[in-house]
């Protein structure tokens, strides 16, 4: 009889650590996971049963094969050089999206700009600057997204047309590893590409939204953030002229965002801009855009255009550092 109570207790045990294991193992947990991607890095922080840092780096590498110009055989290399190539849904996306913010912006936001990227020296082209006017002007005649059309079989396209995503491509690609997670049933988690973001729900163990920080302009490298806030279901992305920059043999300093009317860079009192959009990709296209447009520029186009919130840090007249938050932009 001993025998058989002591059985049935043994048994009693090993089902209550059975179904403490499987309640340990069903538990989330936050994860956390980085590496380099898009000429930067990636930090990446979710709450799940499991790691997917394999699947991260394998969508990072399909995302840059379809899209990076700094890749020789990428999708878009080949078809900047007019080789046949059947784009994927990657590429069509942020072609579309692209689209959409070039006719909103009349223009200011341009991916056929490229070339005149790459005469600057800020794009992936070695050993290129700009040394004449001749060069620009000629190299601007193939500038105009408005002449580029995709129908569903095929592209329209001058020949010489040279398209460029690098000013939403890491935005997109944020967008990817969110929607990614939350396929997978993960709703808590931060992506961040360089700095730029997308946040969701809520950090579990700080019982609070994801904070993220406003980047300062330090001109000698280093970072710090004098802005915090709670980044949640939306994306952000800030540009700024602080650190991209080129000085040629006489001293003088071009700021990386060129003015897609003159091919010359844009000339502003705008340090940095950061956008907070609906996802990552919106928010680094719209960033661009709007530190090209300046301040009143951008104060204009917001007026029809509600769900961006868009915060300045730029130099008065009187050269002194100031901000400015507009659409309701966290404080």
């Amino acid at each position: 009889m001993k025998k058989i109570i002591i059985l049935f207790v043994l048994t009693l045990v090993v089902a209550s650590c059975k179904n403490e294991q499987t309640k340990q193992s069903d538990t989330v947990r936050l994860i956390k996971t980085d590496g380099p991607v898009f000429g930067t890095g990636y930090n990446i922080r979710y709450y799940a049963k499991e790691e997917y840092q394999k699947q991260f780096d394998s969508l990072f590498a399909v995302i840059n094969q379809s899209l990076s110009t700094y890749i020789p055989n990428s999708d878009i290399s080949k078809w900047n050089r007019n080789e046949t190539v059947n784009v994927d849904e990657h590429f069509k996306t942020v072609f579309n999206t692209s689209k959409k913010i070039f006719k909103e912006s009349k223009g200011v936001f341009d991916p056929t700009i490229g070339n005149v990227v790459n005469a600057w020296n800020f794009g992936p082209d070695e050993n290129k600057f700009l040394t004449d006017s001749a060069t620009i002007i000629e190299l601007m005649t193939h500038v105009g997204f408005d002449r580029v059309k995709m129908l569903p079989t095929k592209f329209i396209r001058p020949d010489k047309a040279y398209l460029d995503f690098n000013a939403i491509a890491k935005g997109y690609g944020i967008d990817v590893i969110a929607d990614f997670l939350e396929t997978n049933g993960v709703y808590n988690y931060l992506v961040d590409v360089g700095g730029d973001l997308r946040a969701n729900g809520t950090n579990l163990d700080e019982k609070r939204g994801w904070t993220v920080g406003v980047e300062d302009p330090n001109f000698d490298g280093s970072k710090s953030y004098s802005k915090v806030i709670t980044l949640e279901g939306k994306g952000m992305a800030t540009s700024g002229t602080y650190r991209k920059f080129k000085v040629d043999d006489y001293g003088n300093r071009y700021a990386h965002i060129i003015n897609t009317k003159t091919g010359y860079p844009t000339k502003t009192n705008v340090l940095s801009v950061s956008v907070i959009a609906p996802n990552a990709m919106l928010a680094d296209g719209y960033a661009t855009t709007f530190q090209a447009m300046g301040v009143d520029g951008t104060t204009a186009f917001l007026e029809t255009h509600p769900e961006l919130q868009v915060y300045f840090i730029y130099l008065d007249e009187k050269n002194e550092l100031q901000t400015l938050s507009l659409n309701g932009f966290p404080e």
